[in-house]
């Protein structure tokens, strides 16, 4: 409840953090830098921001990571390492889902953008970061920040073998993610 009072407290703040910093460890070790766009995703970096502050993103996986694609994670439910993986992907976090905020920024290499099920009002926790341009994904998906520093570490996070990307044994995880300002 504590952690929830936190977020809800960070959401009402004035002012919204500038990124994250995220500290990968894994196949993947280093730190990812992302700056989160609160102009063009007021709402969706907000929640991230907030979902962060209260350490909720701390020792969850990428569980879902295709080559040539994107790097996906932020399941605070069913993806933290040490529990039972076989539902990662599948949760969000104890916040409301968002509203679509939808722009013109295209989904560029190093473009982090909010997963979402089929109903465009659906992100939450979850976030994915583009290997490569995803173009069709163009006002689909909320952009919401992009990677300014860290990138190698992107590029080595551990691909996902399974069906849909799915990491297979061990995956890569977000040890510790950090608010900045």
């Amino acid at each position: 409840m504590y952690k929830l009072a936190t977020a809800l407290a960070f959401l009402a703040a004035p002012a919204f953090a500038d990124g994250l910093e995220i500290d990968v460890e894994g196949e993947a070790n280093g730190t990812i830098v992302i700056d989160l766009f609160e102009e063009t995703a007021p709402l969706h970096a907000a929640q991230i921001t907030a979902i962060a502050a209260a350490g909720d993103y701390d020792g969850v996986v990428f569980h879902r990571v295709i080559d040539g694609f994107m790097a996906q994670t932020g399941d605070v439910q069913n993806g933290i390492m040490g529990s039972d993986l076989s539902r990662a992907g599948t949760g969000g976090s104890d916040l409301p889902d968002i509203q679509a905020e939808f722009s013109d920024l295209p989904f560029d290499r190093g473009v982090v953008g909010m997963a979402r099920s089929q109903n465009p009002n659906s992100a939450n926790s979850q976030f994915f970061i583009m290997f490569e341009p995803g173009y069709f994904l163009n006002g689909q998906y909320t952009v919401v920040g992009a990677v300014t520093s860290g990138m190698d570490v992107v590029d080595a996070i551990k691909r996902g073998t399974g069906q849909n990307g799915a990491v297979i044994g061990q995956p890569d995880m977000m040890a510790t993610v950090r608010v900045t300002e």
